[in-house]
């Protein structure tokens, strides 16, 4: 028994130590054939060479498509783009000459145009002509302006004033020119026309309620009827 177990022990060693110096020598007997190998090619490179070079150019050589480079999107609208205009010289205006300002001119009155066969009611606030304007106003005691229109008391002669040939023509005139005044802003009026109107005026018989106001001048001994005769002796 015991020399049967000595015996097991023995080979079960001499399998390990077999088995252990196979596997080491493996890596060493795989380096010298690539020495080997390594040696004959390069003994025999020119040999060698020519069909490396056939091998590789039976494998088919993968083409490269070529990048087309991609252009970065362009903008459809319009672009704005710098002109160089020339700046022209401003050249301030030259001063308009404003023209004086005409002095005021009044206003004239428009004459009153009656018709032969019109009546006209007539009212104002008379006063005496003096040098300016004549509008609403006496200049003796038979001629006055009404509206701006001359007009003449048709149906009487009254004494002179600046033509009196003596000093009672003068003083007589004075008072009919007052008492016309008087009469005339007394109030409404009427003017019935008595022929066409002349340089000398427009004639008119002027009365008031039906009584003439000529008529009235005569009878107070301020006015006479015409074809009378002379104021002075």
């Amino acid at each position: 028994m015991a020399k049967t177990a000595t015996r097991r022990r023995k080979s079960s060693t001499r399998s390990k130590g077999r088995g252990s110096s196979n596997s080491s020598a493996l890596p060493w007997a795989i380096i010298g054939l690539l020495a080997v190998g390594g040696i004959a090619t390069y003994d025999n490179w020119k040999s060698v060479k020519p069909m490396l070079v056939a091998h590789t150019s039976t494998q088919p050589v993968a083409r490269t498509r070529p990048v087309t480079p991609v252009e970065p999107a362009r903008d459809a609208g319009p672009r704005e783009t710098a002109s160089i205009t020339s700046v022209s010289r401003v050249v301030p205006p030259e001063a308009v000459p404003i023209p004086a300002k005409a002095p005021s001119v009044p206003e004239k009155a428009v004459p009153v145009s009656v018709s032969p066969a019109q009546t006209q009611a007539a009212k104002a606030a008379f006063g005496y002509c003096g040098q300016g304007e004549h509008i609403n106003c006496v200049a003796d005691g038979s001629t006055f302006w009404y509206k701006g229109e001359k007009i003449v008391i048709a149906d009487i002669v009254s004494p002179g004033i600046d033509t009196a040939r003596c000093d009672g023509e003068r003083r007589v005139g004075f008072a009919a020119k007052l008492r016309l005044l008087t009469l005339l802003n007394a109030g409404t009026f009427s003017m019935n026309p008595a022929g066409q109107p002349s340089k000398a005026g427009a004639p008119r018989v002027i009365s008031r309620d039906g009584r003439s106001i000529g008529g009235q001048l005569v009878d107070e001994g301020l006015a006479r009827k015409p074809g009378s005769g002379a104021w002075c002796a």
